[in-house]
């Protein structure tokens, strides 16, 4: 990226994936240990079925801690605009603006396997903008959620570019960092948007809900990939801080079995 198109540099966030994974007052522990360590976002992923509903969870999350909260992604291929955008306004007002809606196209073939009809990738961005309208007219002139897009596609990026607040780049486990840098360096349009990393492994552990449960971390290290991080903290913090000097990623996110290893680092550079 050259200086002209650098983006302005943005403090350090660090968001968590927070599913249901254990009993009740187990995740309530972890909830509160999370905010405790300095991270700024408690986020959910949108698996029906798997675990209790998005919305209440994060509004449970939100009362009980001072955390921001979020969905890591809600699915398109799942999800109707109007009432997306509704649970998303909601979720704002609840939390007196806590709330930040992500929102993607949704894992190839996921409604069939929930039983729904295919939903084609036009029909999915038509959902992300139409949903993202919504939920604008809902905030109305007093209110204004913030938006994240995960996009992979040039049509994808280019929708992100026109309405969402930040964006995640959906990255496969064989693009390296000079790929994903010149993706980021192509992307701006002339807009100062926050880059948010998706991390999906850290040393040799894989997050559940942000990757396969197969996927390779060492081929991923091979590949230099920015999906994974070094699980010692200064190797990672040293990365953190690489990522935003030479591509301008900002905000990272990463699965809640990784929250207690990364703690010294978020310590370190939250905020800075």
């Amino acid at each position: 990226m050259n200086d002209q198109a650098r983006p302005s540099t943005r403090p350090f966030r660090f968001g968590v994936v927070t599913p249901v994974d254990s009993d009740l007052r187990t995740w309530r522990d972890r909830v509160r240990r999370i905010a405790d360590s300095g991270y700024s976002t408690l986020l959910m992923p949108d698996v029906p079925t798997w675990q209790p509903a998005l919305g209440p969870t994060l509004a449970t999350a939100a009362a009980i801690t001072d955390l921001r909260i979020g969905s890591w992604v809600y699915a398109a291929a799942l999800r109707e605009p109007w009432s997306t955008a509704w649970e998303a306004h909601s979720l704002s007002v609840l939390t007196e603006g806590r709330f930040e809606m992500g929102i993607g196209a949704g894992r190839p073939g996921i409604e069939v396997e929930l039983g729904l009809p295919a939903v084609s990738a036009a029909e999915r961005r038509a959902r992300m903008r139409e949903t993202v309208a919504a939920l604008r007219r809902f905030d109305g002139p007093d209110l204004h959620t913030p938006v994240v897009m995960a996009v992979s596609g040039a049509k994808s990026q280019a929708l992100a570019l026109e309405v969402a607040d930040a964006v995640t780049f959906v990255l496969s486990a064989e693009e390296g960092r000079a790929e994903t840098a010149k993706r980021a360096g192509d992307f701006s349009g002339g807009r100062d948007i926050e880059l948010v990393q998706h991390i999906s492994a850290v040393g040799d552990g894989v997050a559940p809900y942000m990757a396969a449960p197969d996927l390779d971390t060492a081929a991923l290290r091979a590949a230099d990939s920015l999906l994974i991080l070094p699980a010692d903290p200064s190797a990672a913090a040293e990365e953190i801080q690489r990522r935003r000097e030479e591509i301008g990623f900002s905000t990272f996110v990463i699965g809640a079995n990784f929250a207690d290893t990364l703690a010294p680092v978020v310590a370190d550079l939250a905020g800075r």
